[in-house]
C-alpha cells in the first residue's frame, strides 16, 4: 500500500519575490485608492479598490498555498496544512460578495442623489492603478506552467483593464459632466467582481466538500486503473483536494492473481503523479471484492 507524500504541482521556480513585490505594491495601492475614493466620493474608485483588495487576498492565498504545501506534515495534521488555503478562499469569496453588494446598493442610490466627482483626480489615481497592476502582472509572466503564477498573472492583467475602465469613465465625466458615469462603472466593476467571487465560492465549497478538482479527469483515471494488467475491477475510487495545489487518491484494485509486487505499485503511483496530478496515492490490492465492504 504505497503512500506518496511528495509535493506535486509546485513550481521549481521560487516565486516568493514576485508574490512579495506584488502583494506589497497592490496592498499599498488599495489603501491609497480607497482613501482617494472616500475623499473624492467616487464609487468607481471604491469599487476598483475593492476589486484590487480581492486580488491581494487572492495573491496571499496563492502565496500561502505554495508555502503551506511545502511544509511537512505533523503527527496531528498528517496531510499537512494545505486545506487552510481552501478555507481562506471560501472566506474570501463570501467577503467579496458582501462588499460587492454594498457598493451596488450605494451606487443605485447615487442615481437619485448624484455626487460631483473630480474626474481629473480619479483619472490620475486609476492611472497609477494601471501601472501597478500591469507591472505586477509582468512579475509572473513566463511562469505559465505554475498554476498559481498563471492565476496571479491573469488577475493582475484583469485589474489593469478594470482600472482603465475607471480612467475612461473619469474622462467621460470631464468631457460631458455626466456624473452618472461613476455609479454605472461602479456597478459594472462590482458585478464583474461578484461573478468572479461566485465562481470562487463554488470552487472553494466544492474543495471543502472533497469534490474532485476541476483539473483532474476522474473517468480517465478510473479507465487507466481498470486497464492495468491483472486488474478485473476498480472500486472505492476517491479523489479529493488536499490544498489548492495538491490532490489525493485512494482506490481498491481487484486482482484475482494477487498483488504483483512493489514495482507494480511504484509504477502506478508514478503514473498517477506525473500524468494525472495526483500528489498522494493510496492503492489497496484485493483478490476479490469484500462483500461486507460498502462499494461506492
Amino acid at each position: 500500500m504505497p503512500h506518496d507524500h511528495s509535493a506535486s504541482n509546485i513550481s521549481d521556480v521560487d516565486l516568493t519575490p514576485a508574490f512579495r513585490w506584488s502583494v506589497g505594491l497592490n496592498a499599498t495601492y488599495v489603501v491609497f485608492e480607497a482613501i482617494a475614493g472616500f475623499w473624492t466620493g467616487s464609487l468607481a474608485l471604491l469599487a476598483d479598490a475593492a476589486h484590487n483588495l480581492t486580488d491581494v487576498a487572492g495573491l496571499l492565498i496563492a502565496w500561502g498555498a505554495a508555502t503551506l504545501a511545502g511544509r511537512s506534515a505533523t503527527q496531528r495534521y498528517t496531510y499537512g496544512f494545505g486545506r487552510a488555503t481552501m478555507l481562506a478562499a471560501l472566506a474570501n469569496a463570501i467577503a467579496i460578495l458582501a462588499g460587492s453588494g454594498a457598493v451596488v446598493w450605494e451606487a443605485i442610490h447615487r442615481f437619485g442623489d448624484p455626487v460631483e466627482i473630480p474626474g481629473g483626480t480619479v483619472m490620475v489615481v486609476a492611472g497609477v492603478g494601471i501601472l501597478i497592476n500591469a507591472g505586477s502582472a509582468m512579475l509572473f509572466r513566463g511562469h505559465g506552467n505554475d498554476l498559481n503564477a498563471r492565476g496571479a498573472y491573469l488577475h493582475m492583467a484583469a485589474d489593469a483593464a478594470v482600472s482603465l475602465a475607471v480612467v475612461l469613465a473619469a474622462g467621460g465625466i470631464l468631457l460631458t459632466g455626466w456624473q452618472w458615469l461613476d455609479p454605472v462603472v461602479a456597478i459594472g466593476v462590482s458585478l464583474l467582481i461578484a461573478v468572479t467571487a461566485w465562481q470562487l465560492l463554488g470552487k472553494a465549497t466544492g474543495a471543502v466538500m472533497d469534490a474532485v478538482p476541476d483539473t483532474v479527469d476522474r473517468q480517465n483515471i478510473e479507465s487507466y486503473l481498470a486497464g492495468l494488467p491483472g486488474v478485473s475491477d476498480v472500486h472505492d475510487l476517491h479523489i479529493w483536494p488536499l490544498s489548492t495545489t495538491q490532490t489525493a487518491l485512494t482506490a481498491h484494485l481487484v486482482m484475482p492473481d494477487g498483488a504483483p509486487g512493489d514495482a507494480f505499485l511504484h509504477a502506478v503511483r508514478a503514473e498517477l503523479k506525473n500524468h494525472h496530478a495526483i500528489a498522494h496515492a493510496t492503492i489497496q490490492i484485493e483478490q476479490a471484492c469484500d462483500p461486507d465492504y460498502p462499494v461506492h
